[in-house]
């Protein structure tokens, strides 16, 4: 049942790859609704894989779940996986919990935006990094997260580019997380020299 963590970011990204593909075939409501389901899917797995954690019992209240090896070179190794523990629990539901009520409301919100589409793509990209970053089960993977999360505030904040005041807030938010990039990337490499590893 804990095994369910790996799907938890799958669906999101799979709904950023068909709206990708097949966005511009898509009626804006098939979009909405391919943008909502990815994320009601993605709570379900959430919510399975956070009672596989439970029923674990007190002694694994943390499970790892790789998916192969990143990179290796001497005793430095790096895998690509997922680390569910009790704090990250509670954010894959709020992530995507929260996240689906967003989405619902934006359906109605967007409709008769001509971008709803770009919109629905930014949201499940957003959704999917924010996912990365909870569940990273290295630094690396959680500053892939953080990068992504900071690109989709970009996006997302100036949306509607047309407008100075929504350009010029995107541009303050792409400054301020590089910002976060540098003191991320620093602590990434001191944890790197003092112990050998970014796990």
């Amino acid at each position: 049942m804990v095994d369910a963590v790996a799907l938890v970011p799958l669906f999101p990204l799979l709904a950023v790859l068909i709206n990708l593909l097949l966005g511009r075939r898509l009626s804006r409501a098939a979009v909405g609704i391919l943008a909502c389901g990815a994320l009601a899917a993605s709570f379900l797995a959430s919510v399975v894989a956070v009672f596989g954690l439970v029923m674990a019992g007190h002694g694994a209240r943390s499970f790892t779940y790789t998916l192969y090896e990143w990179f290796g070179s001497g005793s430095f190794r790096l895998d690509l996986g997922f680390l569910l523990d009790p704090l990250s629990a509670v954010m894959i539901l709020v992530v995507t919990g929260v996240g689906f009520l967003i989405h619902v409301y934006s359906i109605g919100y967007m409709y008769h935006d001509e971008g709803v589409r770009r919109y629905f793509l930014y949201l499940n990209l957003f959704v999917f990094a924010m996912l990365l970053l909870v569940l990273g089960d290295s630094y690396l993977l959680m500053f892939v997260g953080w990068e992504g999360v900071g690109l989709c505030s970009y996006l997302l904040i100036g949306f509607w580019f047309k407008k100075e005041s929504a350009s010029s807030a995107g541009r303050k938010a792409f400054v301020v997380n590089r910002v976060g990039d540098f003191g991320f990337i620093l602590g990434m490499l001191l944890i790197a020299v003092k112990f050998g590893t970014l796990s």
